[in-house]
């Protein structure tokens, strides 16, 4: 969310919850629709859960493709990246001792699948779909540089998606968030596993 905000040039402010204080003794999770962060506030408007937020944004922004077989596609690539994201918190959260070599290992499997939608997308040498970046760039992006921390050389034998990462992370806003404090001082993860 915060990569698409900056390079849409959307300005934002964002409150940083803290676990023991904010949200085990205040009143916060209690407000959310489904007792999780993030919500996001759009005006007098609130609404919680991350690809529910990314697909606003989307539509407001014209990142969800120019037709709506696009729009499927996007959704579709999306989905893919969440499968891919379930298995990287569960990684995280709940195996990361016993189950990082297997991750590790299954990433070239998982990588190929993002090689092969890239490749089918005029060789690779622009977005997921179509010709213009989408919500789900950005989210897989956000997940392939974990990826990279957590395994530095994962994208070996895999050009185009190496050079989709470098492209997306390239555009001047994107590059100019990422170097920020905002996000360089941000953990990657809750509990400082990488």
């Amino acid at each position: 969310m915060r990569m698409l905000m900056a390079d849409q040039g959307v300005d934002w402010t964002e409150e940083v919850v803290i676990y023991d204080d904010n949200w085990l003794k205040g009143d916060l999770k209690k407000e959310t629709v489904f007792g999780q962060l993030p919500g996001f506030k759009d005006g007098d408007f609130t609404m919680y859960q991350s690809n529910a937020i990314l697909r606003h944004l989307a539509r407001n922004h014209g990142l969800y493709g120019k037709t709506p077989v696009e729009a499927a596609q996007i959704d579709m690539v999306n989905d893919g990246v969440e499968d891919l994201r379930l298995k990287y918190v569960n990684l995280i959260y709940e195996n990361y001792e016993n189950g990082k070599e297997d991750y590790i290992k299954a990433l070239h499997t998982e990588h190929g699948h993002f090689e092969r939608i890239l490749f089918k997308n005029k060789g690779g040498k622009g977005f997921l779909v179509g010709d213009q970046i989408s919500y789900a760039d950005y989210n897989l992006v956000d997940m392939l540089m974990n990826h990279q921390v957590l395994a530095p050389g994962c994208f070996s034998g895999f050009p185009l998606l190496s050079a989709y990462v470098t492209r997306i992370t390239s555009r001047p806003k994107v590059k100019a968030f990422l170097s920020s404090d905002a996000h360089k001082n941000r953990p990657i993860n809750g509990n400082d596993k990488q």
